[in-house]
């Protein structure tokens, strides 16, 4: 039998390859408006956040509410799809949890956000602690920045519990807007980089 390989002109799915982040970038940085266009409204949305905590803290209570009702529902869809009882209880239970808390989140949002703003703090610490433990046993050239970022994120955690749960109406509603402002700032520096690539193939051409 002859090897497919090595026909002329034939490639096969094995000499295929995945195109990479680079070729699409060079692929459409012909259209870098879109990509200045998306930044620049995600960074104004995270300012609109930043100004309006209280309304961006609901707004972040209300999605997470709708992935939690969304992922219960999956699991019961999964749970009906297993093969054992014991499989079927443990999804359908875990999905109607998740549905319950989605659920009352968006019923109310504002217990719900204190809620995870409480856990958001712990999360920060536990997380914190851990890095800090991790720190120490690293070597000497990456153990002084490792340190450093589980110190700032223990911290961080701390300060959210401290101030709980009179910070449950701005917590969530800043790293939203945060969020937002740096994605919108990694969208707008890729679509400036676009431009001056095109500019540059345009002034060679």
């Amino acid at each position: 039998m002859r090897n497919l390989t090595s026909l002329p002109g034939k490639s096969t799915p094995l000499e295929a390859r995945p195109e990479t982040f680079g070729s699409c970038v060079e692929r459409l940085r012909h259209r870098w408006g879109w990509f200045l266009a998306l930044g620049s409204l995600m960074a104004l949305l995270g300012v609109a956040a930043l100004v309006l905590l209280v309304s961006a803290t609901i707004a972040s209570v209300y999605t997470i509410a709708v992935f939690l009702i969304v992922a219960g529902g999956a699991e019961i869809v999964l749970g009906f799809s297993s093969r054992s009882w014991s499989r079927f209880f443990l999804w359908v239970i875990g999905g109607l949890a998740y549905i319950v808390v989605g659920a009352f989140a968006l019923a109310q949002p504002f217990i719900a956000a204190a809620f995870f703003t409480l856990l958001l703090g712990a999360g920060m610490l536990a997380t914190g602690i851990i890095r800090i433990y991790t720190a120490i046993h690293l070597g000497k050239n990456i153990r002084s920045s490792a340190l450093l970022a589980g110190i700032v994120t223990a911290i961080v955690g701390l300060l959210i519990l401290f101030a709980w749960p009179t910070n449950s109406f701005v917590i969530l509603g800043i790293l939203l807007g945060a969020d937002l402002m740096i994605w919108g700032a990694s969208w707008i520096s890729l679509g400036l980089r676009m431009r001056a690539h095109a500019k540059a193939l345009a002034a060679h051409s």
